[in-house]
């Protein structure tokens, strides 16, 4: 999955960017309280997107 294509599914669930680390940006869902950092490669291992959907409780990325 591309990194766009997350950040831009993420952002329409309700997520928003935090912070901008080194290597990751840190988003966070208000509602659930809960923060993930998504890594800025531009290719985003399905699993991966999965999880980190899972992880700030919205659903899976298509």
């Amino acid at each position: 999955m591309k990194r766009k294509a997350l950040v831009k599914h993420l952002m329409q669930q309700g997520c928003k960017l935090l912070r901008e680390g080194g290597k990751y940006s840190i988003f966070v869902n208000a509602t659930a309280e809960k923060e993930v950092p998504v890594t800025r490669h531009t290719e985003i291992a399905d699993f991966t997107a999965r999880k980190i959907c899972k992880d700030l409780g919205v659903d899976p990325a298509r």
